[in-house]
């Protein structure tokens, strides 16, 4: 191999990202910014591949170019996220430099920086027992340790700085391609073929008789990304480390500072950062060393940052003029603005981490825990902040669920009831932690390492990234700021698809109107029942043994379904409010123990035997596949009948006061195009009649919820009597795989693990399956209709994946929880701006 195996970084050199590797690059640039960067020399991916593989390169040559300086060697991989091998700092280091340095700077120094040299060779490129070079430094220490080393390698420690070089060389290229290696990086997103450039660096020796040491320094502070000065200096004296010392950057009443000790070097580091800042576009921190007290660079890294800094760096870097608008909406992910949402714990401060589980919805709060929805509620009137713990929710939990500041289950998925209905509450919840078992008797929670928590101690549940604290922990606020806002508003600008919320309450209603959300694109009726006002009206329409009994039960929840409506038209203020009529089974409304049912019969004045027979009655083997749904409109009409009434007369009472709202009326379950035509024309007959009675003219939308494979295999013929159709994928998924969207996650992750499935297809669409039903469906309905709306309105609405699959499938909107709402603006703008058919336009103008 020749000399042209490496290149010197200059202004000119012919330095690549993908040849050389990221800090190859990035150090170039720093020298084309005319900062004091040390000589420094890349070597390629092709050179690193031949050492891996036993040939090396004249590395007396390469040792030459740093004329018996001690010199560095650092990875540089493509990507600075892949890591690398340990840097292996003061390689040339032998028995001559170290006389030469004990003469200029003393014994003391000399003899920490060759033991320490030493060490480090020992450990990282000869791969020897880390235990035999533990010593602190002494010139004893380095007698032993260069014994030690001749002991186990059976020769001397190598005095060559070429052979020195070769073998620190060999060892990262090996290191790099070893199997552990390999497995890390592709966990970070690397490919399998990833390469590793080197950079070989003249060290900067940071002592001598000035200020001398190293350090960092940035100018945003990491978590907020407010403007500040941030970072460390330490003075360097390998021989006593007890008396380095480390200064602050800026003045500062606690210590010495290096503004103090050495303002010119200080105001050079704050016009390099923003030297960095205005021509690589982006906020640096800065590595520098102070050799006697002058000044040298030694590498500059992108800052590392929180979403929230990220959000405000990427506008204000585009409001200054460094990047456009475009780039700054492509520089957030949009899954991290759910932590904006939301308090987060200080990533500052320690955790006391006891479990972990499936991080279902994001946000933490800290809470005393109870295991019952009565007692949430007990706790929040109160004012006590209180965590759910449950093995899993149900419908009967809503209330509970209201009045918790988290919600933790022991099972569930992404899209379990527990999970569902966190999100869009906006509540922090983790499921599926199976690390932690509940006792629902003694009411207490055991971790799987044997601690044990009981009703009323205090832990936090962190939602993001599915952690369960001990204790409570410090929180940071949500960040609804004005670079969060701006961010969005550019997204809004770009983005060619609609983005509603699913939206059941009027706090859900504020909360999509906050995020600013198009309207509503799903509003679940049935969880309006479950207020305890509504509950035993509407367990007493269950219970009525006639149609005729059943309507004067419905007739008491007439004007509760209308005031619900009224509210909603009102907060949306004219956007689009689609209205899912009542889907789930009877029996959720029924308490399913004895204590529930005695209480039940004595609220209905009925004897507990009854109770306990018309519960059992209506239990169903498979009640997701059983008797709800447009099932329920068509065997008991009157209760669409109601809703259709408390919709329309809401609609009048809108419009009376100058909101002009045109309701979409959703029907859930459909399978056939017979039921669609029934309940139209049932619909059709009660806005006929509120028309007659008010003689206000006003107009509805009439569609499907495509939650069945049938109904999509159909969509021509059901689009016959349908406005628009949008996509449930979450029973959609459950039908097409028969698989439980609440028990899934017990194998789920197994199931990922071996690549069965790519991802939990709850969580992210399966393309190739539900999405073909989407396709299918899409197609045959808008051949029957061609002014046919098209939507999703199950979780993946807010998954980016999702979104940019309905977006290419020609769908008119997605719907999402009201705190995804902000996630799918985004993603939704990014999908526009990345699209090959809007980059092949703008080119062409």
């Amino acid at each position: 191999m020749d000399f042209s195996a490496f290149t010197e970084i200059t202004p000119t050199a012919a330095v690549d990202a993908a040849r050389h590797g990221w800090r190859a690059k990035c150090l170039q640039r720093l020298i084309r910014l005319d900062l004091p960067v040390p000589p420094t020399v890349a070597l390629p991916v092709e050179t690193v591949r031949a050492i891996a593989a036993g040939q090396m390169p004249d590395t007396e040559k390469l040792a030459a170019i740093f004329d018996g300086s001690l010199v560095t060697i650092r990875p540089s991989p493509e990507n600075p996220d892949w890591g690398g091998p340990t840097t292996v700092l003061n390689v040339g280091l032998n028995a001559a430099k170290h006389a030469e340095i004990a003469k200029a700077h003393g014994q003391a120094m000399a003899d920490a920086m060759y033991l320490g040299f030493v060490q480090s060779y020992a450990i990282n490129v000869a791969r020897l027992d880390p235990d035999l070079f533990t010593a602190e430094p002494s010139a004893e220490a380095l007698r032993e340790v260069l014994s030690a080393y001749e002991d186990e390698m059976e020769e001397e420690f190598p005095q060559s700085p070429a052979r020195q070089m070769a073998e620190v060389l060999r060892s990262m290229a090996r290191a790099w391609e070893g199997t552990t290696a390999r497995l890390l990086r592709q966990a970070k997103g690397a490919p399998a073929d990833a390469a590793l450039g080197l950079i070989v660096q003249e060290m900067a020796q940071p002592f001598g008789p000035g200020l001398s040491g190293q350090g960092t320094i940035q100018l945003i502070e990491s978590v907020t990304g407010a403007p500040q000065v941030t970072g460390r200096f330490r003075g360097t004296n390998p021989a006593n480390r007890k008396a380095e010392e480390t200064l602050y950057l800026v003045k500062d009443k606690r210590g010495h500072s290096l503004e103090e000790a050495a303002p010119g070097v200080f105001a050079d580091l704050q016009r390099y950062c923003a030297d960095c800042r205005t021509k690589l576009r982006e906020e640096m921190q800065v590595e520098f060393a102070l050799e006697n007290g002058a000044l040298r660079v030694i590498d500059a890294v992108r800052v590392q940052r929180s979403s929230r800094a990220s959000v405000r760096v990427a506008v204000k870097l585009a409001q200054d003029g460094i990047i456009g608008r475009d780039e700054a909406i492509l520089r957030v992910e949009p899954r991290a603005l759910s932590e904006l949402l939301h308090y987060q714990i200080d990533p500052r401060l320690p955790r006391d981490r006891v479990a972990r589980g499936i991080a279902a919805s994001p946000g933490a709060a800290s809470g005393r825990i109870v295991f019952t929805s009565a007692a949430a509620q007990a706790g929040a009137a109160r004012d006590e902040r209180c965590i759910l713990i449950r093995r899993e929710t149900a419908p009967e939990d809503i209330r509970g669920m209201h009045a918790a500041v988290a919600v933790l289950t022991e099972r569930g998925g992404m899209t379990s009831h527990a999970a569902v209905i966190a999100r869009g509450l906006g509540l922090p919840c983790i499921v599926g932690a199976s690390e932690i078992r509940i006792n629902a008797r003694d009411r207490s929670l055991t971790t799987r390492d044997g601690r044990t928590f009981r009703e009323g101690d205090t832990i936090t549940v962190d939602g993001t990234n599915g952690e369960i604290l001990a204790g409570a922990a410090e929180m940071l606020e949500p960040a609804l700021d004005e670079w969060f806002r701006t961010l969005l508003h550019w997204a809004d600008n770009v983005r060619d698809i609609g983005v509603r919320a699913n939206a059941d309450t009027p706090d859900d209603a504020r909360t999509a109107r906050m995020f600013e959300a198009e309207g509503i694109g799903l509003c679940r009726t049935e969880h309006m029942f479950f207020d305890e006002d509504r509950l035993t009206v509407m367990r007493e329409m269950i219970f009525a043994d006639t149609a005729k009994d059943r309507k004067v039960a419905l007739d008491r929840l007439l004007p509760m379904q209308r005031a619900d409506f009224i509210a909603l038209f009102d907060i949306m203020a004219g956007l689009p409010v689609c209205i899912r009529l009542f889907d789930p089974p009877l029996h959720e409304f029924l308490p399913q123990d004895r204590e529930g049912m005695r209480e039940l019969a004595e609220a209905l004045d009925r004897p507990q035997s009854e109770v306990m027979r018309r519960v059992e009655a209506l239990s169903e083997f498979n009640p997701m596949l059983g008797m709800r749904g447009v099932r329920l409109g068509i065997t008991m009409p009157e209760i669409y009948e109601m809703q259709a009434r408390a919709i329309f007369e809401a609609t009048v009472d809108a419009e009376g006061r100058g909101i002009h709202i045109v309701p979409e009326i959703m029907l859930p379950l459909v399978s056939a195009k017979r039921e669609v035509e029934i309940i139209k024309n049932s619909v059709d007959a009660i806005a006929a009649a509120v028309h007659t009675a008010t003689g206000i003219d006003f107009d509805y939308r009439l569609g499907v919820m495509v939650e069945t494979p049938r109904a999509a295999l159909r969509a021509g013929e059901i689009a016959q009597h349908a406005a628009f159709l949008s996509f449930g994928t979450n029973d959609l998924t459950q039908m097409t795989y028969g698989l439980s969207r609440d028990d899934a996650g017990r194998f789920m992750g197994d199931y990922v693990q071996k690549s069965v499935f790519p991802e939990d297809p709850f969580h992210v669409l399966d393309e190739e399956g539900v999405g073909e039903f989407l396709l299918i469906g899409s197609a045959r309905g808008r051949k029957t209709n061609s002014k046919l709306t098209l939507s999703v309105c199950g979780e993946h609405g807010g998954n980016p994946e999702s979104i940019a699959f309905c977006r290419q499938s020609g769908f008119n909107y997605v719907s999402c929880s009201p705190f995804r709402v902000p996630v799918a603006r985004l993603a939704a703008a990014q999908f526009a701006l990345r699209d090959p058919r809007e980059r092949d336009e703008s080119a062409g103008k």
